[in-house]
């Protein structure tokens, strides 16, 4: 996945970088993030939470962790997707509905949880999600973003399944390549 050139420019939130060590960490150990950070010319790095930093280096630790273990790209990051949504759940917590399941998390997600990443720090810029209802049991999310990272949201949405305890009943699958800007995923319930 070369991102660079589409991507050089564009600034992500410390957050995501800081997850993303904590994913390391606990998949793998903290020797691994060392090493992953000194094979792509990013050692000492320290990723604050609320600091921005480029893109690109999240893409060049994805794209080392892929080649250094086999997984592709895209299943790193659903599984990265998925490791965040304790974090997500709990620091968004106060703009959920109680009520909410996987189903109301995904129609809300635009307007409401999107709409609080950006009322809590300006800078930060989360994908374009539009998700539209097919039936009581089909939704079809509409993920856009030029980062290309729709594995993210596909972690994502399995993780909210999970923490629901619907993973059993909740079905996602990407009807289109993963790495492109706009991917549509179909999510069954």
């Amino acid at each position: 996945m070369d991102n660079n050139s589409i991507i050089s420019e564009d600034k992500m939130h410390g957050s995501f970088f800081a997850l993303l060590k904590r994913f390391v960490e606990n998949s793998y150990d903290y020797s691994t993030w060392v090493k992953l950070l000194q094979a792509t010319g990013l050692e000492g790095a320290a990723f604050q939470m609320h600091e921005m930093y480029p893109t690109k280096e999240l893409f060049a630790i994805v794209n080392k962790a892929s080649e250094v273990t086999g997984i592709p790209n895209h299943t790193l990051m659903e599984q990265f997707g998925e490791f965040l949504v304790p974090d997500l759940l709990l620091i968004y917590s106060k703009y959920m509905n109680p009520n909410w399941r996987t189903y109301d998390m995904l129609l809300n997600t635009e307007c409401t949880m999107h709409r609080a990443v950006k009322k809590l720090d300006e800078r930060a810029n989360p994908p374009m999600l539009l998700v539209t209802k097919k039936g009581e049991r089909q939704l079809i999310v509409d993920y856009y973003s030029k980062r290309r990272m729709s594995g993210v949201a596909v972690g994502i949405i399995r993780g909210i399944a999970k923490h629901f305890h619907e993973d059993d009943t909740v079905s996602v699958t990407r009807l289109t390549a993963a790495e492109e800007e706009r991917v549509q995923i179909r999510v069954d319930f």
